[in-house]
């Protein structure tokens, strides 16, 4: 570039810029904008070029298209549900929801049991004691490298199906046969509140509130002054005592439908089927198992240091293990966490095999197979466990930044 210079009035020296000269093709801003169009318009061509095929193809067929099936009544029954449903009268909208229903019941009690089985077998592994260790790891390793299809299988099979029949029925509940299993399923007594029993609830909710801010102030008070408070205590008390107070002067406002032999079969109470509980237990014992190593491994990154110096102050290994370990460590759980979260949720798909009534049996397999709307059912389905995938990744991904180490 060649600057050129020239003398004023005064017969100083300054300065001319060269005029800059815009290209069309070498802006950085333009070609920025130029390559997002063109991807705009390739995805676009793309998703037109899907929808028009396949309308052209469905209607080439003579299938049926569009979503004006999910106010037609079906014509089917399942043995579970959650919400009242009657077969020719009740839609195929009402059959999604259903099957949604059965499949977040599973997976989220699914979830919670693998999360708490797992924390506790990945301490186990490093416990120093070595038939509790050899256990623990036998345990992760035979069912890590099992495929969970044949674990379902075999709970389904080999434990539930073959459990004594109604009349020998196993009680649970210690003789008050309130609790009992059999091959048909586990029947247990349901909860009929009365007038008064919103009393109850409401302090119990008020209850959850309180013990969530006591909780935050004796974690300030122990980062800021270093005191411990009974927390765990403390909670449990204010959870339990205040609605109890409540529930006993208000007359005990709470009946019980309990299950009774009639015949062939349990009347009464709640039910939940052999599928149910095979597909349960499977989906508990496989993600544990998996979270158990990333909790393991999380442990092990934590520095020796840390748990030395916790020792020089006194710490019991308990407070050790809950106060200083699991804490750092949760930086390295919580993304394998997130995977296995997920997985819990589109692994209960594999309740088709044994016959439980989740999204995938009812409705886009039994429902597919009468109305005939596959890309619409298949579609929803999909969108369905898309949304419930990236609730849970957004959701723990929040706690996952809090977590992390920040630099300053």
């Amino acid at each position: 570039m060649i600057v050129l210079a020239a003398r004023d009035s005064i017969g100083t020296s300054t300065h001319i810029k060269p005029k800059e000269q815009f290209n069309l093709f070498q802006d950085t801003r333009v070609r920025s904008a130029l390559y997002q169009v063109l991807t705009i318009l390739i995805v676009g061509w793309g998703i037109w070029y899907l929808i028009s095929n396949t309308a052209h193809n469905l209607d080439r067929l003579g299938m049926n298209t569009g979503f004006g099936f999910i106010s037609t009544a079906a014509g089917f029954d399942t043995d579970f549900k959650l919400i009242e449903y009657e077969p020719g009268v009740g839609t195929y909208g009402r059959i999604f929801l259903v099957g949604a229903l059965n499949t977040l019941l599973v997976s989220i009690l699914a979830i919670v049991a693998s999360t708490i089985f797992g924390f506790i077998v990945g301490v186990l592994r490093l416990s120093d004691n070595w038939l509790i260790a050899r256990l623990s790891l036998a345990y992760v390793e035979v069912i890590r490298n099992t495929p969970l299809l044949l674990q379902v299988i075999f709970w389904y099979i080999g434990v539930f199906s073959i459990l004594p029949r109604v009349k020998n029925s196993i009680d649970l509940s210690g003789g008050a046969e309130v609790l009992v299993l059999n091959n048909r399923g586990l029947y247990g007594g349901w909860p009929v509140p009365g007038d008064l029993f919103w009393l109850t609830t409401a302090t119990f909710v008020a209850s959850i509130i309180g013990a969530f801010l006591l909780a935050r102030w004796a974690r300030k008070r122990r980062d800021n002054l270093g005191l411990q408070f009974p927390t765990v205590r403390a909670c449990l008390a204010l959870l339990i005592v205040p609605a109890t107070v409540v529930f006993l002067l208000t007359g005990s406002p709470m009946g019980w439908d309990i299950p009774t032999l009639q015949g062939f079969n349990f009347v009464g109470g709640f039910t939940l089927p052999p599928a149910f509980l095979a597909l349960l237990v499977a989906l508990i014992v496989y993600h544990a198992a998996h979270l158990a190593e990333a909790v393991r491994a999380g442990i092990l990154s934590v520095s020796r240091g840390q748990s030395d110096a916790a020792k020089s102050i006194g710490l019991s290994s308990n407070r050790i293990m809950s106060l200083v370990i699991i804490p750092q460590a949760m930086r390295s759980i919580m993304p394998p966490m997130i995977s296995l979260w997920m997985n819990v949720v589109k692994n209960s798909t594999l309740a088709v095999a044994i016959g439980y009534g989740d999204l995938v049996a009812l409705f886009m397999q039994t429902a597919l197979n009468q109305a005939g709307y596959a890309v619409e059912m298949v579609g929803m389905t999909m969108a369905f466990y898309m949304t419930i995938s990236l609730t849970i990744s957004w959701v723990l991904n929040v706690y996952n930044k809090r977590v992390q180490l920040v630099e300053r």
